[in-house]
């Protein structure tokens, strides 16, 4: 997507989420991490690279030690779609007998966070949570649910705080959809 063709893409988009609401829910989130996690001192992997604003906003509210990392798998690419599980980071040997904290941008069907799960609790790890910026609400079965949970979205088609649109507007600090 050129520069042009994705400032039509953001101009055409609705607003669902404004910049202060966002930042509402991004407090929300810490709040509860805090007060479920503060004597655990857990490994936090960020899935990158839709998790990078997420976690990077998220780390500095948290008020216990903790110990971090990353993660890098997806599903989509710069598709719309979800695909084949392509794992370009998996998790390391440093989750063994570790509490850990999974942080993604967005819960859509469940497929990545849940590949993640499995992964990371086979290598060892002793208790896994996960928190999403976004859970995607589209009435389908998942085969994980989130501990921790910013915002529920439609189901459409979204980009800005993480995510992306063919790559383009991961930066934008409101979530916007495209429109039907």
């Amino acid at each position: 997507m050129n520069n042009l063709e994705a400032r039509r893409v953001l101009a055409d988009a609705e607003m669902l989420y404004s910049a202060a609401e966002v930042n509402l829910a991004l407090q929300r989130v810490a709040r509860d991490i805090n007060a479920q996690l503060a004597e655990q001192h857990p490994l936090v992997l960020s899935v990158m690279g839709g998790a990078v604003v997420f976690s990077g906003q998220l780390l500095p509210l948290l008020n216990f030690p903790l110990d971090f990392d990353y993660l890098h798998v997806s599903r989509y690419g710069n598709e719309k779609q979800g695909g084949e599980l392509h794992w370009k980071v998996a998790p390391r040997e440093n989750v063994r007998g570790k509490v850990v904290l999974v942080l993604d941008d967005i819960l859509d069907e469940g497929h990545t966070l849940h590949a993640i799960q499995q992964r990371v609790m086979e290598l060892g790890a002793t208790k896994f949570y996960c928190a999403v910026f976004a859970d995607k609400i589209h009435g389908k079965a998942k085969p994980i649910q989130a501990d921790f949970v910013g915002l529920e979205l439609p189901n459409r088609f979204v980009f800005g705080y993480g995510m992306d649109i063919h790559g383009a507007w991961r930066n934008l600090p409101a979530i916007y959809a495209v429109r039907e």
